[in-house]
């Protein structure tokens, strides 16, 4: 059975609470993975008060759940809010089915075509979910991970959608019509190839080893080496000229 939706706060406070920063509120889409890790830290840097979200959304594996929980803890968001979706129920994806993860393609494999990966309407139904709590919270800035290589293959991780929802977000909401701000979608990896991701990150002090990149982990968590996420993840640092310091099961 899946626990109830939570949130866990770490210095909670609201638009409407001020405190001696001042610091405007920012919603983070979180995965506990490499990338959003390295945008909660870009965030960070921007003198945003992060609110992360994460989702348990019905996918096969709970560990980048308990990756995003301890990160979001340790790298001092605001809050951190925890929410419930069952894609699971609506299936159409490896990452919430039974149907095997591909693992071992050649980058020309990568590049041609959706990946079975792909979850039916995830980013779009994340950023939902994130609007509406920014409108809450009195946020009008909310971040997600989503970078160059994401985009070649995902949907919904391309600049055009992101442009899209955007605009959905200030024609559809109450801030958006009537507040003195509109709601901007911040993609600050969009551009940026995991090698560039991974010394922005190092940089800003973010702990690797603590992140959760794979499709696939083995019962203890360890990162599979071999579906596409791990291999674009390897590649990365392999080009910045370090080892991945995440834990890897036998390949």
């Amino acid at each position: 059975m899946k626990e109830p939706c939570t949130i866990h706060p770490f210095r909670v406070r609201t638009a409407m609470t001020p405190d001696a920063t001042h610091a405007p509120i920012a919603v983070i889409l979180y995965s506990g993975g490499l990338d959003s890790t390295t945008v909660l830290a870009m965030a960070r840097e921007l003198g945003y008060s992060c609110y992360c979200l994460t989702f348990a959304y019905g996918q096969r594996q709970a560990i980048e759940v308990e990756r995003a929980r301890a990160l979001a803890s340790i790298m001092g968001a605001a809050g951190h809010l925890v929410l419930n979706l069952d894609l699971d129920k609506i299936g159409g994806s490896a990452l919430t089915t039974a149907t095997a993860v591909p693992k071992g393609r050649s980058p020309a494999e990568m590049a041609s075509g959706i990946p079975v990966t792909y979850v039916p309407g995830r980013n779009t139904i994340f950023l939902a979910y994130a609007m509406s709590w920014a409108e809450v919270l009195g946020a009008r800035d909310i971040f997600i991970g989503v970078n160059a290589v994401d985009f070649s293959g995902y949907p919904d991780c391309r600049p055009d959608f992101l442009t899209a929802f955007q605009q959905v977000a200030n024609l559809g909401t109450r801030a958006g019509r009537e507040g003195v701000s509109p709601f901007k979608i911040h993609a600050p990896l969009l551009r940026l190839s995991k090698r560039e991701i991974i010394q922005t990150g190092l940089r800003l002090g973010v702990d690797y080893g603590r992140t959760h990149s794979c499709y696939d982990p083995d019962p203890a968590g360890r990162a599979c080496g071999s579906c596409d996420a791990c291999q674009l993840r390897l590649k990365g640092f392999q080009e910045a000229g370090l080892i991945d310091p995440a834990p890897y099961g036998p390949r």
